[in-house]
């Protein structure tokens, strides 16, 4: 498997979910990424397995990366009973995940029934660094950073590449909650240290390791048993690829790294007319007429 071709399949997928990382909604504190991101984290110190966790969280992510935050919270806050809101974020499920594995799919589509709500447990206080806390841009060594604008954050990044390797764990016959776990915890030195990118990294030479075992413990340290030692065992697999949880983990990393980055190209390099033509931005309604006549008369664009 470790020479068979990543499955190209995902790919829209993967950058449809990569928005995740930049849609918020009024009244809720960071992106939807962010904050699935801290409702792992506490569905994990509740005491919850990394499996079910990990199945938990990614079947929600797959249903906000169409339906956004029309979410279970919010369905029931507008009158929906259990069922209809459980049916409403199914649709949104199966709208994006015709590719995943037919397993996985059916094993993440049942988390999304009625059933009551896990019970979570404090959400440790690297949750909220990560969160604050920049990625760096595209960095490189002996050339000046790009700083692409809005950054993400750590915690978006963590969450995102979590989500993405459960999505892989099949094609790589991986444990999908080991997979999620280390994608969780694989930042957890960035909670206390800045990012400078792989140019800091290199700078800092034969004191990286050191600042990072140092800064990693500091995040450790607010997990309790068994969770600490889940994680201690989930973070064994992040080194290198010689595992098939490494081997996901680094694919949805470095499919993570890229897509971000060319989230931004994409936006920059769209046009007026493929947005007016292919988006219709002005779309099909009662008044798509006297809209097409404003902008012919106006000149726009």
């Amino acid at each position: 498997m470790s020479d068979a071709a990543a499955p190209a399949a995902l790919r829209e997928l993967f950058v449809e979910m990569n928005d995740l990382k930049r849609v918020h909604s009024a009244g809720r504190d960071g992106s939807i990424a962010e904050r699935l991101f801290a409702q792992g984290w506490g569905l994990l110190t509740g005491g919850a397995s990394p499996e079910e966790v990990a199945l938990d969280i990614a079947a929600t992510t797959l249903a906000a990366t169409r339906l956004c935050d029309l979410d279970a919270a919010f369905l029931a806050a507008a009158g929906l009973s259990d069922a209809a809101a459980s049916a409403v974020l199914v649709a949104g499920f199966d709208a994006v995940t015709g590719d995943l594995d037919p397993d996985l799919r059916d094993r993440l589509r049942a988390r999304l029934a009625p059933r009551p709500p896990g019970r979570p447990g404090p959400v440790p206080s690297f949750v909220a660094a990560l969160a604050k806390q920049p990625r760096a841009g595209v960095t490189c060594p002996g050339r000046a950073r790009i700083l692409l604008e809005p950054p993400e954050n750590h915690a978006e990044h963590c969450l995102i590449v979590a989500v993405y390797g459960v999505c892989l764990s099949p094609f790589y016959r991986a444990d999908p909650g080991t997979v999620f776990l280390a994608a969780m915890a694989h930042h957890f030195h960035n909670a206390a240290m800045p990012d400078a990118g792989f140019t800091g990294e290199m700078l800092l030479g034969d004191h990286l390791g050191p600042i990072m075992a140092v800064t990693t413990a500091w995040a450790m340290s607010e997990l309790d048993a068994p969770l600490r030692g889940h994680v201690e065992r989930a973070r064994a697999v992040l080194p290198d690829d010689a595992t098939a949880e490494g081997r996901a983990f680094h694919a949805a990393d470095c499919v993570d790294r890229v897509l971000q980055i060319a989230q931004h190209l994409r936006g920059a390099s769209t046009t007026m007319a493929a947005v007016l033509d292919e988006w219709e931005l002005v779309h099909a309604g009662p008044v798509k007429g006297f809209h097409d006549r404003v902008l012919r008369d106006m000149r726009i664009p």
